[in-house]
């Protein structure tokens, strides 16, 4: 599939603009305290001419025969690109979730690929204990591939999920 570049996007979104779109696939998801599970992605990256991009996130597990069985995490955010530097774009991206917590994660962005880790993280009374956890996205092959590790409920920082997804149109 081609890429075209959004002429109307505001320049300082420049390292960003590969992850504009809509994009559906496949990953794993597991943790000392969970079984590993195969799941469902689709993320939807937009803009509206300003400098930052919104994030929708939904997952859902999917059975063996790759079926969805119900859905898992939601993530809506925000991406922020700051000022640019000789070895990438800082950029900062804010992710609130319905399980009650709120995420900040700082980080740099280059060319097709971003690293962040968390600066903050807010949990409601009701939420399960998330310290901190990192993230890398990166387009490799036309493919949105992306990992997370985290920190919560007793353990370190540990390997969670990763995905690997296609955009479509």
């Amino acid at each position: 599939m081609v890429f075209t570049l959004d002429t109307s996007m505001h320049p300082d979104l420049a390292n960003l603009a590969w992850l504009i779109g809509r994009w559906e696939g496949v990953g794993v998801v597991g943790y000392p305290t969970i079984e590993s599970r195969q799941f469902g992605q689709e993320i939807v990256c937009t803009h509206d001419g300003r400098p930052f991009l919104e994030w929708h996130s939904h997952t859902w597990l999917l059975d063996e025969a790759g079926k969805k069985v119900r859905p898992l995490a939601t993530e809506l955010g925000i991406w922020r690109p700051q000022e640019p530097g000789p070895d990438g774009t800082n950029v900062e991206l804010l992710l609130t979730h319905p399980t009650g917590f709120v995420e900040m994660y700082a980080g740099k962005a280059e060319p097709a690929k971003v690293e962040l880790r968390t600066d903050g993280v807010m949990r409601s009374p009701s939420a399960k204990e998330y310290v901190a956890g990192t993230r890398l996205y990166g387009l490799v092959e036309s493919k949105l591939m992306w990992v997370m590790d985290m920190a919560a409920m007793g353990v370190p920082m540990t390997s969670h999920v990763s995905a690997e997804l296609r955009r479509v149109e």
